[in-house]
């Protein structure tokens, strides 16, 4: 699982607007707005946070640690 801050924090690292991560995921921009005001692993189902996780994964950002235990990202863009 994966965090609303991890989320905020993955978007801003790539410059990714909340339109261009919904364009990516197929998402509505209402649904990933909700998704990041919410604090600790959003209130949304496992297909939406797989699909956010791993557009952000493909575009260099790496998940590291867990919801409870110092959950960040690592970006690794080449």
């Amino acid at each position: 699982m994966i965090t609303s801050e991890q989320i905020r924090s993955a978007r801003a690292a790539l410059d990714w607007s909340i339109e261009q991560l919904a364009s990516a995921t197929a998402i509505s921009s209402r649904t990933i707005m909700r998704m990041e005001a919410a604090a600790g692993v959003p209130s949304s189902t496992k297909a939406n946070l797989q699909a956010i996780k791993t557009a952000l994964e493909t575009a260099g950002i790496e998940f590291i640690g867990t919801p409870d235990d110092r959950p960040g990202i690592r970006i690794n863009i080449k």
